[in-house]
């Protein structure tokens, strides 16, 4: 089954037999950590080139032209170790990888080093760090009201948003919109029919009455 599903993610993409390398080295390594700390429900493993892998490559699509990202919450590495491997040898290109917990970083910082992918791990607060980057992206991290507030830095600091979300994007769309005004776009996941890519632009606080 993982076989047949690497080979689709393969098809589906171009990746290079290099790339195909890294993303089955970051597989291994995340099967170990998971049994040791819940980086991600162990059962998704069995789906990893599906749920995890495709899910989060699908994003550079949407970002032809961007070369610098952060990751919000980077947790087991998805979507910023996956787009770190595929943009390895692009010129410019550059993931952050930004989670709170330590042993989380420990891990990431182990790929990163494993597999010398041109990204930097950061432990801390997303809000407070001073990164500036073209997208700043984030998965299963909070509602979007909440994590609009984690991204916030970032778009004022010229980044767009590019957010991975499931079945309730636009319910959360909608409740975000009481604190913020912005632009947002919706396309349809390629690897969840439930699932929705959600593109931010013009983030700015919304004013509250008194």
């Amino acid at each position: 089954m993982l076989d047949t599903e690497k080979a689709a993610f393969q098809a589906r993409t171009g990746a290079t037999p290099q790339q195909m390398e890294d993303l089955e080295a970051f597989r291994i390594r995340l099967g170990d950590a998971n049994a040791v700390m819940n980086l991600v429900g162990p059962d998704s493993l069995t789906d990893f080139w599906n749920r995890h892998v495709w899910d989060s490559a699908q994003l550079l699509a949407h970002a032809l032209e961007a070369r610098t990202w952060a990751d919000l919450g980077a947790g087991a590495g998805f979507p910023g170790v996956v787009l770190a491997i595929l943009m390895k040898r692009r010129e410019g290109a550059h993931v952050w990888l930004i989670d709170s917990l330590g042993k989380r970083c420990r891990f990431l910082q182990d790929v990163v080093d494993a597999l010398d992918l041109p990204a930097t791990v950061i432990i801390g607060r997303a809000e407070e760090q001073d990164v500036t980057c073209d997208i700043v992206t984030a998965r299963a991290v909070a509602p979007m009201e909440k994590l609009l507030g984690y991204a916030q830095p970032y778009f004022q600091r010229g980044a767009q948003g590019l957010f991975l979300k499931g079945e309730k994007a636009e319910s959360e769309l909608i409740e975000a919109r009481k604190s913020w005004h912005f632009e947002a776009e919706l396309a349809p996941s390629q690897s969840d029919v439930r699932g929705r890519i959600v593109t931010i632009r013009s983030l700015r606080r919304a004013h509250t009455k008194r």
